[in-house]
């Protein structure tokens, strides 16, 4: 079994393979999120690109989340903060979400055979499915509008350094194996390691230390959400 990395949703077509399983990542928020409303009891969500559609599902009587550049969308009941579905009334809902890049990068990857939602929230879980499946992996780190950046490559590089230490997996992409050095430079202290990156610092002014703090918490939600047609649902 191989394993790549790819950085940004707008390579992706440069790593689509037909039978491998993509992992879609962003640590920040948007799969942390995705993550813990399904341990919350989320029965469904729709991941759509725009804020048009997820206000035409709103429209049409469902939950609505959407942000853009950390922000939660006025007029909307949710936005990217993992905290806003540790509640009841997310439990049993169909909830259509759009962000700034998580559903970007699920829209990118639409083509793949099987996407499943990676965070730090369910990293062990996810890895026992991955090394079960016994196929080639992508992962598909969201970054910012289509640029690089560091907690995803850098989570992309513990599922890396899991598959290949533990199961047997390899690699020869580049991406995967600077991803796996990043880790490892990382892994004692991923909250002081991301204290200068971009994105960190964005939320960091929009006073959302605790977000972030959770983000970077290990295997807090032992949940793994597909794409099952248009939906994302429990595995």
């Amino acid at each position: 079994m191989n394993i790549e990395v790819c950085y940004t949703p707008q390579a992706y077509h440069l790593f689509h393979k037909q039978e491998a399983i993509v992992v879609v990542i962003d640590v920040f928020r948007a799969t942390s999120a995705i993550v813990t409303a399904f341990y919350n009891g989320v029965s469904k969500m729709i991941p759509v690109a725009t804020v048009e559609e997820a206000m035409e599902y709103q429209r049409n009587g469902y939950l609505a989340a959407a942000e853009r550049n950390g922000e939660m969308i006025e007029g909307f009941e949710l936005g990217n903060s993992p905290f806003g579905y540790m509640n009841n009334k997310v439990k049993g809902k169909t909830i259509a979400i759009s962000t700034t890049n998580g559903t970007q990068a699920i829209e990118a990857s639409r083509h793949a055979s099987k996407i499943l939602i990676g965070s730090f929230l369910n990293l062990d879980i996810l890895c026992e499915y991955l090394t079960a499946q016994k196929k080639d992996v992508i992962l598909v780190c969201a970054g910012w509008k289509n640029k690089f950046n560091l907690e995803d490559t850098i989570f992309a590089g513990a599922v890396v350094h899991k598959l290949i230490n533990e199961s047997g997996f390899q690699t020869t992409c580049d991406s995967a194996i600077a991803s796996n050095h990043l880790y490892s430079l990382a892994k004692n202290d991923l909250y002081a390691f991301l204290s200068n990156s971009s994105h960190r610092n964005r939320l960091a002014k929009l006073d959302l230390e605790r977000d972030i703090q959770y983000c970077l918490t290990p295997n807090q939600c032992p949940v793994i959400p597909v794409m099952a047609g248009k939906y994302l649902v429990k595995l």
